[in-house]
């Protein structure tokens, strides 16, 4: 197996609202492991600004950016108005002028008005200018449901950005990846769309040391090794995706490769999973976002383009239903479970 093998490694799972669990040093949540990674981007580099929507003074919705407008002073993190468009847009001229501004939209169903800035400006500016110019600009927007907000706040639309030529969407799953991913995503030279599964925020944590070194882009992780089927997944969707190959493996005796895709897009590292394909003969992908036009299509068509005789079962998709997300009460019905998961898991190994 090739790629970047990266095995399971959390150390311990919090419950829902702790905050004060007794950990060993450097055992970091996400939402830690990114705050460390902007505040190290900050020190290394003057170019570096953080800004957005509330995410100095208070640190963010989520208080993920809580204490680095103190740190760096109001001119490297600062608070702007509510208009996504504007923000963006002053980004990505910023950025062309050789600045790294690291914006945070406050939610993934507020970027809306923010596409044309996005498809237009960011994506289109080294090609536009033959490449004079470039646009290192990272977009922060915590994404997906499970939290049990109001509608607008739960949207999985990463298929919109990944469809952009000239546009990185990278979505870390664990601590680690948060911290590797988002320091590689602020010194690329590129615009990164950077989406912070946040339901998994606090949920769980592991070691993760402050040293500077980032994970490559455009490279899938693997997080388990097995040769009965490949589960194919991406940020919060991981914890599903891992739950059900544990079940399979310790009541069926199947193994499972486990892929995280962690980067989408026209450069996602599809080699990683044809090469498992080709060792177990089938695959479930896995995603939050709804079934048609998701990302999990694209994976699908390109293993009937380039994997068919290695197939030995239809590729199945688990992803939510093609509906708006219910409000609070009904979101778990929208969302895939690991019973899901290994339901069509069985169901590809009976084929």
């Amino acid at each position: 197996m090739t790629g970047v093998p990266e095995t399971d490694t959390v150390v311990g799972v919090l419950k829902q609202g702790e905050r004060t669990k007794q950990r060993v040093p450097n055992e970091r949540t996400i939402l830690e492991a990114v705050r460390l990674a902007l505040a190290r981007v900050l020190e290394e580099d003057e170019n570096v600004l953080l800004f957005g929507e509330d995410v100095g003074v208070n640190g963010g919705v989520f208080r993920v950016t809580e204490g680095l407008q103190k740190r760096f002073g109001e001119r490297r993190v600062f608070d702007t108005p509510l208009a996504e468009s504007m923000l963006i847009g002053t980004a990505v001229g910023m950025a062309a002028m050789g600045l790294r501004p690291v914006v945070e939209i406050q939610f993934m169903g507020f970027c809306p008005p923010a596409l044309d800035q996005v498809l237009c400006h960011a994506a289109r500016l080294r090609n536009r200018t033959e490449g004079v110019l470039s646009c290192p600009l990272v977009i922060r927007m915590p994404y997906g449901g499970g939290i049990h907000a109001p509608e607008h706040h739960s949207e999985s639309t990463e298929a919109l950005f990944a469809h952009l030529p000239g546009i990185r969407v990278v979505v870390p799953s664990s601590p680690k990846r948060a911290y590797g991913l988002l320091l590689a995503a602020v010194r690329d030279p590129d615009p990164v769309v950077f989406l912070e599964p946040k339901r998994e925020y606090r949920s769980f944590f592991e070691t993760v040391e402050d040293d500077g070194i980032a994970l490559p882009l455009d490279t899938s992780f693997v997080l388990r090794e097995g040769d009965a089927l490949t589960l194919v997944s991406w940020g919060a969707m991981m914890r599903e995706t891992l739950e059900a190959a544990r079940v399979l493996e310790t009541s069926e005796g199947r193994s499972a490769d486990v892929v995280d895709v962690a980067t989408l897009g026209p450069t996602f590292d599809f080699g990683t999973i044809l090469r498992s394909v080709e060792k177990t003969g089938r695959c479930v992908i896995v995603h939050e976002a709804t079934l048609t036009g998701g990302f999990g299509a694209e994976i699908a068509a390109r293993l009937a383009d380039e994997g068919l005789t290695s197939l030995q079962a239809p590729v199945k998709r688990v992803t939510a239903y093609d509906t708006v997300m219910p409000l609070p009460r009904m979101e778990h019905l929208q969302m895939p479970t690991a019973e899901r998961v290994l339901n069509a898991a069985r169901h590809v190994l009976s084929f």
